[in-house]
């Protein structure tokens, strides 16, 4: 079971509404830039010492187009998190997270036709209704 992809995702996915519920309230009297600064310093200590803790926090090689495509990611998930902050702080919880879950409709989008990875008419189905949840969840 530990070894499924959809074991992990589903933990994500539980960890992801926490996420949301903890911060949403968490937001609540301070400044959401502060706030997602404050998650950012937790989040690093935490890998920081489970790294340790496994004798995993070891420096190795790591080749420059790693560095430049996991310094890319991290100014995404920087600049998503803040984004998804400021919502939180501005709007409710239970719409703002269904529309930060549009990012599965762009990584669809991006995954066939940037990586050429192929989703059958079934998964495209999927990544349709996720569009029209997401969507039907936001409106008032």
């Amino acid at each position: 079971m530990a070894d499924s992809w959809v074991f992990w995702a589903l933990l994500s996915a539980l960890f992801a509404a926490g996420t949301a519920i903890f911060a949403k309230i968490g937001v609540e009297n301070i400044d959401s830039d502060l706030a997602t600064l404050i998650r950012t310093l937790i989040v690093a200590a935490v890998l920081a010492g489970l790294l340790a803790a496994t004798g995993r926090l070891q420096p190795t090689a790591v080749a420059p187009r790693t560095w430049v495509f996991l310094t890319l990611s991290a100014l995404a998930t920087g600049a998503s998190w803040l984004c998804y902050f400021r919502a939180l702080k501005i709007g409710d919880a239970a719409r703002v997270a269904p529309i930060d879950k549009l990012s599965v409709v762009a990584v669809a989008l991006i995954g066939a036709l940037a990586l050429g990875e192929r989703l059958s008419p079934s998964n495209w189905l999927g990544v349709g209704m996720i569009a029209a949840g997401a969507v039907l969840v936001a409106m008032r």
